[in-house]
């Protein structure tokens, strides 16, 4: 099975033209909506649809996005809500040793420095005050952890862990 990744996510149709608003997910937008490239389209009943890129434009913080397969309006209505994902074995390794894809840090065991076990990573929450670690703990609750370098000083992805040191009163 493959593993597919949100890159954006369809807001509502823009125009007659079925041209589309798209929320970026992604920190390379112009590379993934870039012409001819090719997305999978998860629609809000769970089916899925490859989209070809024809055209994309930045407008007001999202993407104005025109795939091929949609030719007008109509068509554009039936794509509101759909998450747009991408492979991740399609996706280069990142240059920068600092950088992580969200699949490869979802998974992953966080640790205390002396080694005791606080949890797993669920998913990576995005804010308007930085990314977050959403930690499951066994007890089943979630614990929101900002992934800064002074809590978060290593992560070990071929060790499948990150090593926390977090502030009194964060766990």
């Amino acid at each position: 099975m493959t593993d597919l990744l949100l890159v954006g996510r369809v807001a509502k149709a823009h125009g007659i033209a079925g041209e589309l608003a798209v929320d970026i997910h992604t920190d390379a937008p112009d590379e993934r909506f870039a012409p001819g490239a090719v997305l999978s389209a998860r629609l809000r009943d769970r089916s899925r649809r490859a989209l070809t890129v024809s055209s994309v434009r930045h407008h007001s913080g999202r993407l104005l996005v025109r795939f091929d397969e949609v030719p007008d309006r109509d068509a554009a209505e039936t794509l509101r809500g759909a998450q747009l994902l991408v492979d991740a074995a399609e996706l280069p390794p990142s240059d920068d040793p600092d950088a992580f894809y969200d699949h490869e840090l979802e998974g992953l065991v966080a640790v205390l420095a002396d080694g005791t076990e606080v949890g797993r990573v669920a998913e990576i929450a995005r804010g308007p005050g930085g990314e977050l670690l959403v930690l499951r703990r066994d007890d089943e609750t979630e614990v929101l952890v900002p992934f800064v370098r002074a809590i978060v000083p290593e992560v070990d992805v071929a060790g499948g862990r990150v090593v926390l040191d977090p502030p009194e009163g964060l766990l």
